[in-house]
Parts: C-alpha cells; structure tokens; sequence
C-alpha cells in the first residue's frame, strides 16, 4: 500500500465552542486541516474522480461540525470530525488539527491553541 496524503488545510469555520458560557454564546472562528490515508494510486493512474477522495464532502463534514452542536471541548470537535471523516471516505486513516485562534486566556499572547487528533480503520 502506498503511504499517500491527502490535505486539506486553513478552512475556517464559525463556531460555539468551549468551556466559557461568552464563547457558547457569542462563538468565534476555528481553523481545521485534515490530512488523508489513503492510496491515491488508482485515482492518478486513471484520472478517474470515482477512484478519489470527495474532497467536496471531507470539507463538508468538517463544516458540519464546527458549525454545528456546541461542544465545550476542542478535543469533541476534532473526534467527532475524524469519525465522520473515516465513516463516510475510504480512508485509511485521518489526522484532524483544530485551532482556536483567539483562546481565552487572560494575559496571553499566542497565535492561537489546537488539538489534535490521529485516528485509523
């Protein structure tokens, strides 16, 4: 088998998660890169889309997501990102980063905070 990626990086979403009720309420962006397991092989050597990754539906299954049920935890929205990814794309594993940009933490000076996760079939 090959080891080929797929990546997908910096989509950024709006979202209502965290600890804090203002970042329920109010909500900010989260940035998320996926990356891929798969083998590529037979999608480049026919040029076929069938033989591919739906790219189209990885991005929509992180938007989903992220916009989607309030989650306290960075953590729950990777996991839950990686287990929609590996149920519904033939992968064999998946790598979700989600970066909150602007974290809550009184005093700091950060480009941001991220989880993330690495899960297989």
């Amino acid at each position: 088998m090959a080891d080929d990626r797929i990546i997908l990086t910096g989509m950024v979403f709006y979202g209502f998660h965290g600890v804090t009720d203002e970042e329920q309420r109010i909500g900010q962006r989260f940035i998320v890169d996926v990356e891929l397991d798969t083998d590529t092989r037979a999608a480049g050597e026919t040029d076929d889309i069938a033989q591919a990754v739906n790219y189209v539906a990885v991005y929509a299954a992180a938007r989903d997501v992220v916009e989607g049920d309030s989650r306290r935890l960075i953590e729950a929205v990777a996991e839950r990102i990686a287990g929609r990814v590996l149920e519904e794309q033939p992968v064999r594993g998946v790598r979700v980063r989600v970066t909150k940009p602007s974290p809550p933490i009184p005093g700091a000076v950060l480009s941001g905070a991220a989880v993330e996760v690495y899960r297989r079939r």
